[in-house]
């Protein structure tokens, strides 16, 4: 018996060693997606423009048409006066996209 004696010795510093160095362990949480807010004053400044200047709806398969989605480069976006937003309608649904990252900020209804 007495030669176990020092092994668990041995093996329950080496546990403390490994709890305590847990305890050092810094988690940092992954920052946040870039929200965009399309403000009220833009978002009828964008439908009432999309009502006066109805573009052609085209067909892509797969695209999921959400919030943070990305259009492909490919996809022609048209300018709205004063609003740093384009749009364009995809599948019947007319989409508000940041010109700079393709991506989805508004789906109109």
């Amino acid at each position: 018996m007495k030669p176990l004696l020092p092994i668990g010795a041995v093996c329950a510093v080496f546990l403390g060693l490994g709890a305590a160095s847990a305890q050092d362990t810094v988690i940092v949480p992954a920052p946040a997606p870039k929200t965009v807010v399309v403000q009220p004053e833009q978002q009828t400044v964008i439908r009432e423009y999309v009502h006066k200047n109805p573009a052609a709806s085209i067909n892509i398969l797969g695209l999921e048409l959400s919030l943070g989605a990305k259009v492909p480069d490919t996809v022609e976006l048209h300018e709205v006066p004063n609003v740093p937003y384009r749009y364009t309608v995809i599948n019947g649904q007319t989409v508000v996209v940041d010109p700079e990252t393709h991506e989805i900020v508004q789906v109109l209804n």
